[in-house]
């Protein structure tokens, strides 16, 4: 009975971490465990679902506390949105200290969408798939156990490692706007090590390349891996719990409230993180 019971525990574990996925073997499109062998070329079709959807709802929410604004006595919808850009906005003056008026817009969006991103981590943890189960069961004929769904983007390593490269490639742009594609390489070659004799520097070359590649490789790396490490610890507990049975709900709502708290945090902090990278990219100074 034990080993039993550890096994349906282990495949509850494994069947809510496992993402839907869509691929196309030998020019026929297939779905989940077809995928296995299709590598690389494997689409998580529920995170780009939920991350687009919940991209269009951050667009739908800011476009229409613009459209209903008034210079009167603001509604109360109007005062939090307007919170939330001035808040935004005066970390991107205190922090970013180049000229561009992409940062304060690109700031906002990387907060709001990773925080709902984020916020479907309090969603009770069985419900979606659960939900997504019967649809497959009843509309398609599918084993429901078949049917998998992941409605927290942000656990997923592709999300974040594609939101860090979009950052990555956002600081090579801004440093050769900045300091022109010759300063970029000699960024790149002529620090942290330099010296007057020419020989030397030549030397150094190779050394100051290394360096200076893993530090810049590094950021992309540590926004991704930070993120994606934080709310998948958050939704693992959340999965232990759901595990449970019954009384699943009031320890939910225990680590909920304390996970609130992770889930802005972190938001918070991938959005300083960039900004403070695309501040040192557009610098001029090393």
């Amino acid at each position: 009975m034990a080993a039993g019971e550890e096994l349906t525990l282990s495949s509850h574990i494994q069947h809510h971490l496992t993402n839907a996925k869509m691929c196309t073997v030998d020019g026929s499109v297939v779905f989940n465990k077809a995928c296995s062998e299709a590598g690389f070329w494997t689409w998580h079709i529920d995170t780009l679902a939920w991350s687009i959807g919940l991209g269009l709802v951050f667009l739908w929410i800011f476009r229409s506390a613009a459209s209903k604004a008034t210079t009167g006595v603001p509604g109360k919808f109007q005062c939090f949105i307007e919170m939330v850009v001035e808040f935004v906005a005066a970390n991107v003056k205190d922090t970013f200290h180049g000229k561009s008026a992409l940062i304060a817009p690109l700031a906002l969006t990387i907060f709001v969408w990773v925080f709902l991103m984020n916020l479907m981590d309090l969603i009770p943890v069985d419900f979606l798939p659960a939900f997504a189960g019967f649809v497959g069961e009843q509309a398609f004929g599918m084993d429901s156990h078949d049917v998998y769904m992941k409605i927290v983007p942000t656990t997923d390593i592709n999300m974040t490692a594609a939101l860090a490269i979009g950052v990555f490639l956002l600081m090579i742009g801004y440093s050769v706007r900045i300091k022109g594609v010759t300063g970029f390489i000699k960024e790149l070659t002529l620090h942290p090590f330099s010296s007057s004799n020419v020989a030397v520097q030549v030397l150094l070359i190779p050394f100051n390349l290394l360096l200076e590649t893993i530090a810049l490789v590094a950021k992309p790396f540590s926004l991704a891996l930070r993120l994606f490490g934080n709310l998948y610890a958050g939704e693992l507990i959340f999965i232990l719990i759901g595990a449970v049975g019954l009384i699943q709900l009031p320890l939910h709502f225990i680590w909920a409230v304390f996970h609130i708290l992770v889930i802005v945090l972190q938001a918070f902090v991938f959005m300083m993180l960039t900004i403070v990278y695309l501040s040192m990219a557009s610098s001029d100074n090393h």
